[in-house]
């Protein structure tokens, strides 16, 4: 016969924390990674126009989105494919350099002027332009012609 001693309060405490937290350390870290892409949405407020962007996982995204909220900029035409918005401060460059799939829908930044891009046509990479990441209603919320203030904000 076997004689049990009593389990304490104390050990039932920890032995409770212990096993609530371990599904937390079980997550991969593809998981964690997913989880952190998935966090980085953006909401573009400008006019009459309320849409959002998801943003890719690269240094210059991530810094971007570590800039948010951004409430003081300006929105504008540019040529005839994009929008710009200059930056309170230039986002990292690292990991940059040529990409593929240019597509309108597009949110780049383009480093040597220190400004957003926002294709609403057609347009090829150039030496300088980083790809953020894509509007997820496309392009058509940049059709709106003119100059405004634009609000930029994380989607919860």
């Amino acid at each position: 016969m076997t004689i049990c001693a009593p389990i304490s309060r104390r050990t039932l405490l920890v032995a409770s924390a212990v096993s609530l937290a371990a599904p937390a350390r079980t997550r991969t870290g593809a998981a964690r990674a997913q989880e952190s892409i998935a966090a980085m949405r953006l909401r573009f407020t400008f006019a009459d126009q309320d849409f959002t962007a998801t943003l890719e996982d690269n240094p210059s995204a991530r810094d971007l989105f570590s800039m948010l909220p951004l409430h003081d900029l300006e929105i504008d035409n540019y040529a005839d494919n994009e929008k710009i918005a200059y930056l309170p401060r230039k986002p990292t460059e690292e990991g940059s350099g040529p990409f593929e799939n240019e597509q309108p829908g597009d949110l780049c930044y383009y480093a040597p002027w220190g400004n957003l891009a926002m294709f609403y046509g057609p347009y090829r990479w150039s030496r300088g332009l980083i790809r953020l990441g894509r509007f997820d209603q496309g392009p058509a919320p940049l059709l709106v012609r003119g100059k405004f203030p634009l609000r930029i904000e994380t989607v919860e």
